[in-house]
């Protein structure tokens, strides 16, 4: 799985009572620029104190009860599971959220399909880098107390719950969805928070649930459910349960293709099951040496171009700007298999290769508009306005810019420039096709 990062288009504003603290609260969403991720700012305090949504802003003292709270020294945002859980359900990468409180404000209608709703009339924008997945290519287990949770290889993101209650209204309960935006909003985001009524005041007690009610939240008895309004799904429960573990694995900061399946798991468990990600992440990084991230490397574009030795062309994108522009980098040696019989004694890079470096280039921005590049190929169907400049030499570094000119249902037109050492060394117009292979 590749695929860009995502933000919004434009902010919105969202206002309603904290869930846990009953605190009025005005919560303003923004787009923000690549690799940021998502970053709560307390504009309540002075000055403004930034958060960012990622388990390292959880203290390893920190104690979770019936929610997650994230923190920079003594400022605090409680209850962000529900939030975050909105936006990697959507594919939301980077946000800046301004939050006039201490927890985000909780749907009147206890539905996050509200909220999603807010994020679909924002729109989403992809933002040219790469998002930083994270593969789980073994497994990853916390087991504690009865609980479990594990996370083995999949070829997408899936999410799996087990809960086990003595209340015989809710029981056992299992569910399993491979997470898409639509699933988010279909299956997961209508699913409400639930209590037992046995425990509503004791919680309270605790300072905790003020501002929740019949509205926003279900509430079980023996006999059954005390809210008007009754259970949206049989497995309403384990399905809020499934929206709670996506918020928290969001403090991972990176998009995870795995499946993770969770047995009578909270928000204390996730938490101690993402900072084992987290380390296994950390890790990986370090031994690849990675400085830098939301970059296409070799490794990515070879998950998005078909192309192999002795044919793959480009080795690096170093922007791209969706459905707009994109510029990469092919470095020539001495070692292309093509310097063998072209010529001997005088090494010149064929014309021919030149553009076909021109079009992979463009081909990894063409093969970015579709949701599963593997399943596709580009095709070329014209090259027009051919010219050759001067010749391309062992040693050179080529530049490809191409810009689009027009996609329609599969079809493409990309105008090209080939430079070395800022000087123009080719140019084409050049016209494609996707395929399914």
């Amino acid at each position: 799985m590749v695929r860009q990062q995502r933000t919004i288009a434009k902010e919105f504003v969202i206002e309603g009572l904290g869930l846990h603290t009953g605190n009025t609260v005005k919560m303003r969403v923004k787009p923000a620029p690549p690799g940021t991720g998502i970053k709560f700012i307390r504009v309540d305090l002075n000055p403004p104190v930034e958060i960012p949504a990622v388990v390292t802003s959880i203290p390893e003292d920190a104690t979770s009860y019936r929610n997650t709270s994230i923190s920079t020294g003594p400022a605090e945002i409680h209850t962000v599971e529900h939030v975050l859980a909105t936006c990697y359900g959507l594919g939301i990468d980077n946000l800046v959220i301004d939050i006039d409180a201490n927890e985000p404000p909780e749907p009147a209608s206890g539905t996050y399909a509200s909220y999603v709703r807010a994020f679909e009339q924002a729109g989403a924008v992809n933002q040219g880098a790469p998002a930083d997945i994270f593969t789980v290519d073994r497994a990853v287990t916390l087991k504690e107390n009865g609980i479990e949770i594990h996370a083995v290889p999949a070829d997408d993101f899936r999410v799996s719950f087990t809960i086990q209650y003595e209340n015989p209204q809710i029981g056992t309960q299992y569910a399993s969805f491979t997470v898409s935006p639509e699933v988010f909003e279909r299956e997961i985001a209508p699913a409400r928070t639930f209590v037992m009524f046995d425990d509503v005041e004791r919680l309270r007690a605790m300072g905790l649930i003020k501002g929740g009610n019949l509205g926003n939240a279900l509430v079980f008895t023996r006999e059954g459910v005390m809210n008007e309004e009754q259970l949206r799904f049989p497995d309403e429960c384990v399905r809020h349960k499934i929206l709670d573990l996506i918020g928290d694995l969001s403090l991972l900061g990176a998009p995870i293709r795995g499946h993770v399946h969770a047995v009578r798991s909270g928000h204390a468990a996730n938490v101690r099951f993402v900072r084992k990600l987290w380390e296994v992440h950390q890790a990986r990084k370090r031994a690849a040496g990675a400085t830098e991230t939301g970059v296409w490397d070799i490794n990515l574009i070879q998950e998005i171009m078909p192309h192999r030795y002795p044919f793959l062309l480009v080795d690096r994108i170093v922007e791209l700007e969706d459905r707009k522009r994109v510029v990469g980098i092919k470095n020539v040696t001495i070692n292309e298999p093509f310097f063998n019989g072209h010529f001997p004694g005088h090494p010149i890079m064929p014309a021919v290769l030149i553009i076909e470096a021109m079009a992979q280039t463009g081909g990894v921005m063409l093969l970015n508009t579709v949701d599963d590049p593997k399943r596709y190929l580009v095709y070329f169907t014209r090259v027009d306005k051919a010219k050759f400049r001067r010749p391309v030499l062992p040693g050179d570094q080529l530049r490809f810019e191409l810009e689009m000119k027009s996609l329609r249902r599969g079809l493409c037109t990309m105008q090209g420039y080939a430079y070395v050492d800022g000087k123009l060394a080719a140019e084409a117009e050049l016209s494609s096709v996707i395929v399914e292979r």
